[in-house]
This record gives C-alpha cells, sequence and structure tokens, in this order.
C-alpha cells in the first residue's frame, strides 16, 4: 500500500488487450471489459489487494490534502466493496488507534480493522447507527457514493449531487471540529449550493481530480478541510 508523502508510481504501460463482441453481449458491455482488461489501475489493485480500484483515488487524495492520519476517526459513506475503507484502515492504523466505520446498502466483506454496517445511508435511522458504532465525533467523513447511472446527464448530475448534499448534512453533525469532508460530485453548476454551505462551515474547500479518476468520467471530488463545529 502506498505511504503518506511519496507520490503513487505511475500505472505501468501494458500492451492493449482487444475485447471481440459476443453475440449475446451488448456492445456497451464489450467496452467495458476492455478497459476493465487494459486499465493499469484495475490491474495494480489486484497486484497489491485492493478490492477496487477506486482505492488508488484516496491514495491520492489523501497524499495531496493530508487527510488521513493516525489516530483518526473516519466513516466511509457508501463504502462497498470497500476499497476505501481498505485504504482507510491502514492509514490511520485501525483498530491500533484510530477508527474507520464503512455503511453500504450492498452486503460487503468483512475488512479486518473496521466496522461494517450493511445500511442505506439514507434512511432515518442510519446517522444514529453510525453515531453508536463510531463511539465519538468523526475526524473524517468520506463519500464515493453515486446512483446508479442514467445514461442522461442532467439528471445523473443532479442524483450524485443530493447524494453529496445528504452526506454533508451528516458530515455537520458527525465531524468534530478540524475535521475534513470529501465527497464526490459531477462537473456542472448544480453544485452551487452545496458549495456555499462548505465554505461557510469549512476553512479550506476544494476541487480535485485525482489521476486515477478515468479522463471521460464527470467525477471530481470536493476536499473540505478545517471544520469550523455545527451551527
Amino acid at each position: 500500500m502506498a505511504a503518506r508523502g511519496k507520490k503513487p508510481a505511475s500505472p505501468p504501460r501494458m500492451a492493449t488487450e482487444r475485447v471481440k463482441t459476443a453475440k449475446r453481449r451488448k456492445v456497451s458491455s464489450t467496452a467495458w471489459l476492455a478497459r476493465q482488461l487494459n486499465d493499469p489501475y484495475v490491474h495494480r489493485a489486484r497486484r497489491e489487494g485492493y478490492r477496487s480500484r477506486a482505492a488508488f483515488k484516496l491514495i491520492e487524495l489523501d497524499d495531496r490534502f493530508g487527510l488521513l492520519r493516525p489516530g483518526a476517526r473516519v466513516v466511509d459513506l457508501g463504502a462497498a466493496p470497500g476499497g476505501w475503507t481498505q485504504v482507510a484502515v491502514a492509514r490511520v492504523d485501525a483498530p491500533a488507534r484510530g477508527r474507520v466505520i464503512a455503511i453500504d446498502l450492498q452486503p460487503m466483506a468483512a475488512i479486518p480493522g473496521a466496522t461494517v454496517l450493511e445500511l442505506d445511508f439514507l434512511l432515518p435511522e442510519a446517522p444514529a447507527a453510525l453515531a453508536a458504532a463510531m463511539g465519538g465525533k468523526a475526524d473524517v467523513v468520506l463519500s464515493d457514493m453515486a446512483a446508479p447511472a442514467t445514461g442522461h446527464g442532467a439528471t445523473d448530475h443532479v442524483r450524485i449531487v443530493a447524494l453529496a448534499e445528504a452526506a454533508f448534512e451528516f458530515a455537520r453533525g458527525a465531524l468534530a471540529p478540524g475535521g475534513a469532508f470529501v465527497a464526490k460530485v459531477y462537473q456542472g453548476g448544480a453544485e452551487g449550493a452545496l458549495l456555499t454551505a462548505l465554505k461557510r462551515d469549512f476553512a479550506t474547500v476544494r476541487h480535485a481530480k485525482p489521476p486515477a479518476s478515468r479522463t471521460e468520467s464527470a467525477e471530481v471530488y470536493v476536499v473540505a478541510q478545517g471544520f469550523r463545529g455545527a451551527r
């Protein structure tokens, strides 16, 4: 796993592997399979024991912004299949010093060092369940949540921003002063209200697109640090 302070090594260049379209496979499915087979981050995740290529997005964000320190308490929203949770456990040294709580409505295999809750984060009882598992205020709230894509860009953008707003509302009540919040959003204008609220409640708010995020993807991450405390 990558060490803090060191620039993540660029994935090695590989020979492109072509995938033929099978009779029963959709063109879109063939394109997805080809992308997976030729994605250096997918190969690197398998080699280094991460459950998903998304782990490298958090590694790169943490190396840049210093989000995860040993002993920190972290909540990972929309955690399945667990790549971000694995990174958080390693970097906060959980459970020896830090604490990591992961939640997702999808079943997720246990990760040593983390507490995993199988629960829809949007249900009314979810915040209380997370608070009980955390046993105190969080230092970092992470959200890599995304709604299933509809194929309609404007609709997908609004839906992912709505998830980010829900994550932020939870973070406002869960974070300790000085804490950090990271959420996935899409490039576009519908996040204006969210940014205004974040700038009110945090000392710094920045956007970042880690190298592991695919170039063709509209996703970016909003990184808010220096929580001023609930108002």
